[in-house]
């Protein structure tokens, strides 16, 4: 390069004018020049001399020189001819014509020179080029430039450039790692990541970049009842619903956490004092506990539930027992000096001992005090007592239980009745029935605005129901001459109303029936099939109260026209989510109509069930030894548990016989299959197809029967021969299976041995023909 910058420099060889003075300046150092080359002129051959000096001369000569002017040349020209005037040598450059002769070719050689220098510069710089780097034209001048991924002047040096020095992140982008090569780079996603090209590694220039993969898509990662749950660049797991962490915590990761997921048990439930566990339970997640009192004792509520809670513990019971306070209630009097009460309702049956304390007060105060205690024992629900008491007198009377029941005592104040006002009001009274269940009582009282109370029972029965039992009782005071008073009835049953005046000397009541029609409203909901022929449904009556439901079940099937099922029939249950099994036919649709006979209104719901096994083909069992085969005798099949679709006859190696399933569908055609070791279909009929009486296949006819050939059987071999009964309905498919023959060295068939035994013939008579037919 320094040489070519000092080849640019030299002047051009171009003419010029040139100044005078300035021309003899150059004749005077061109003069100078020639002659100290002619003292350094070369020797003649053989001196020592020589080898040395040449060099030197060659050295000189490739320099640059100034370019000579027009007049320089022209003056030379002269100052040459004046020497050979002279006589002086014509050896040397400096002096002479010769010399400047020769000065001015060595000037035009120079120019030449450089011209050719400079055309051939631009492939010297090219083939200096470094191995990493590629010759390119800028600006109108060859350069040399380092290849992408290298750094340098293109000529010494071109190194490797880092492009990862900046960070992967920068380079590569987000979740990646960047590896450097020589002259390049690549990228590789992180584990847990992938690459979008969906190659290990890339560049991302082309838009590639790092997506997070998803490992949960892969099942059973977390193991046996662990949820994974993906997260960026990895997952994690955590336990599911009624699965608890084991050997570790939650999340976990299943190749480096020894954490399990195990199920959860809660184990034997806690024990309540004074308590027990009511039905089964499961100690799984979600397992209920149910829990009651002992005899003897109470709670509230009377019983409980405990549930198996994702902890892995029951929760704590809140039932607690106490032994039992009876309750006395509705304490009411009647026939003026009669007591009655109710107590709650327990499960203690036994007789209780009844303290009733009495406490009177007559109006006059110069009478003395009525006190006395009485002792009542009974097993009723509703115990009632007559008591000896004072007329016209205030009195207190207290009730309770004796030790060791406990109850709290239920007082009541009342006055009797003078003997004057028993008199007024006889207590006769009346009742009229309107609106179904409500009644209308009217007094026949001579005395206006006394008080009465009249008391109520009513037992309701359905005679279509022999445990339906329907008994209330209650107490009703009034002043009035008209009264009005409506029950509360279930639909659809008999009652009997008892009402009695209480209070009074004389028995006065009254006895009516009523009986109340079905309600209009539908009684049943949410029905629903399970089982396939279980019927499922909700009561809409009071819980604990029996019903009876009608059913009506009818039975129809497409394909049997003559078939027809129906039956009807009630049951009686006092359950809210009542459940029923029918019992139907396979392969049949049916409408089944349940009525609550307290509602007029059925509901209606309709099911299919699913066919069944078809009936066993009917086939006489053959055992062959060597000998042809009998004929086929398919007789059809009755359509009992569904539509029959077709018939089968299958060849199956003797060696399947123990393994064989009569509703396995990978037996192909004869010439599917590519071994005896399969078997294979010889003829399908379908069903109708087949007529009803009997029909008759040969076996090996090498007939088609459908898309099956009845391939002859190998003779030598061991078979058994079955046919199938197929039915399908509803995409269901159903086989049956017997075995028709068993076949031992099987030989040709009737019809094959007639075949054979007319070939025979037919050769013979061909042979016996040809030497006739040769003379």
């Amino acid at each position: 390069m320094e040489r070519t910058r000092r080849e640019s420099r030299a002047p051009s060889l171009g003419p010029r004018r040139v100044p005078r003075a300035t021309a003899r300046q150059v004749h005077a150092r061109a003069h100078e020049r020639s002659g100290r080359e002619e003292a350094r002129a070369p020797p003649p051959p053989g001196d020592p001399a020589a080898p040395s000096a040449a060099p030197r001369r060659r050295k000189r000569r490739a320099g640059p020189l100034p370019a000579a002017p027009a007049a320089l040349s022209r003056r030379g020209g002269r100052r040459r001819s004046r020497a050979r005037r002279e006589g002086r040598g014509g050896g040397g450059m400096g002096r002479g014509p010769r010399g400047a002769g020769r000065l001015l070719a060595l000037l035009l050689l120079l120019g030449l020179g450089r011209v050719a220098t400079g055309a051939a510069g631009a492939d010297d710089i090219c083939a200096a080029c470094h191995e990493h780097a590629t010759c390119e034209q800028r600006e109108e001048k060859k350069m040399c430039i380092c290849k992408y991924g290298f750094v340098g002047n293109g000529r010494t040096q071109c190194v490797d450039k880092n492009e990862c020095q900046f960070g992967a992140t920068v380079v590569c982008g987000n979740h990646t790692s960047c590896h450097n090569t020589l002259g390049g780079f690549y990228c590789i996603c992180l584990e847990g990541y992938r690459a979008t090209n969906n190659n290990k590694t890339f560049i991302p220039n082309d838009g590639t970049f790092c997506t997070d993969v998803d490992e949960c898509a892969v099942s059973g990662l977390c193991r046996r009842g662990g949820r994974c749950v993906n997260t960026h660049g990895s997952f994690e797991c955590y336990c599911m619903d009624g699965y608890l962490p084991k050997n570790g915590p939650e999340p976990f990761h299943p190749t480096r956490d020894a954490t399990s997921c195990t199920e959860i048990d809660c184990g034997a439930p806690p024990e309540v004092p004074d308590g027990y566990i009511i039905g089964n339970y499961t100690s799984r997640l979600g397992g209920q506990v149910r829990y009651a009192c002992k005899e003897g004792f109470f709670s509230v509520p009377e019983d409980t539930v405990s549930s198996c809670t994702a902890s892995g513990s029951w929760e704590s019971p809140k039932l607690n027992c106490q032994e039992i306070i009876t309750e006395i209630s509705d304490v009411s009097v009647f026939n003026n000096t009669c007591v009655r009460w109710q107590i709650n309702p327990g499960r203690i049956n036994s007789k209780i001992v009844y303290v009733i304390y009495i406490k009177g007060q007559r109006l006059d105060p110069m009478e003395s005090v009525h006190e006395e205690t009485v002792n009542l024992t009974t097993d009723s629900r509703t115990p009632e007592v007559c008591l000896d008491l004072y007329q016209a007198t205030n009195y207190t009377v207290s009730i309770s239980t004796a030790p060791p029941r406990r109850s709290v005592p239920t007082t009541i104040g009342f006055q009797t009745a003078e003997e004057d006002d028993l008199l007024e009001d006889d207590g006769t009274f009346n009742i009229s029935i309107f609106n179904e269940a409500c009644l209308k009582l009217n007094r026949h009282s001579r005395k206006a605005g006394s008080e009465r109370m009249y008391q109520f029972k009513v037992l309701g029965l359905r005679r279509y129901l022999n445990n339906f039992y329907h008994a209330t009782s209650f107490n009703f005071t009034t002043r009035e001459q008209a009264s009005v008073v409506c029950l509360d009835l279930y639909p659809a049953t008999d009652y009997t109303v008892n009402i009695t005046l209480l209070g009074s000397l004389e028995q006065h009541s009254v006895q009516m029936t009523i009986t109340t029609t079905p309600t209009v409203k539908q009684t049943i909901a949410n029905i629903s099939i399970f089982n396939e022929t279980c019927l499922r449904w909700r009561s809409m009556m009071t819980a604990d109260i029996e019903e009876m439901y009608f059913f009506h079940v009818r039975g129809q099937r497409w394909y049997q026209k003559e078939f027809a099922q129906e039956m009807s029939f009630n049951i009686t249950t006092s359950s809210q989510t009542p459940e029923m099994c029918l019992d139907l036919h396979p392969g049949t649709n049916y409408s089944v109509s349940v009525q609550a006979l307290s509602s007029e209104l059925p509901v209606v719901i309709s099911l299919t069930t699913q066919i069944t096994e078809p009936p066993l083909p009917e086939a006489v069992f053959f055992t062959v030894h060597g000998g042809p085969l009998p004929r086929l005798r398919l007789r059809k099949a009755k359509e009992k548990n569904g539509p029959i679709s077709s018939y089968q006859v299958l060849v199956l190696p003797l060696a399947l016989q123990n393994t064989f399933s009569c509703d396995s569908e990978g037996t192909t055609s004869f010439f599917s299959n590519a071994s005896d070791a399969d078997g294979y279909v010889a003829a399908e009929l379908l069903a109708k197809d087949v007529p009803d009486d009997t029909m008759e296949i040969a076996i090996g006819d090498r007939l088609y029967y459908g898309k099956y050939y009845n391939a002859p059987l190998r003779t030598g071999n061991d078979y058994y021969i079955i046919l199938r009964i197929t039915s399908e309905w509803n995409k269901v498919r159903r086989y049956s299976c017997a075995v028709w023959t068993q076949v031992k060295d099987a030989s040709l068939t009737l019809e094959q041995m007639m075949g054979v035994g007319l070939g025979s013939v037919a050769a013979v008579t061909v042979l016996a023909f040809l030497p006739f037919s040769a003379v």
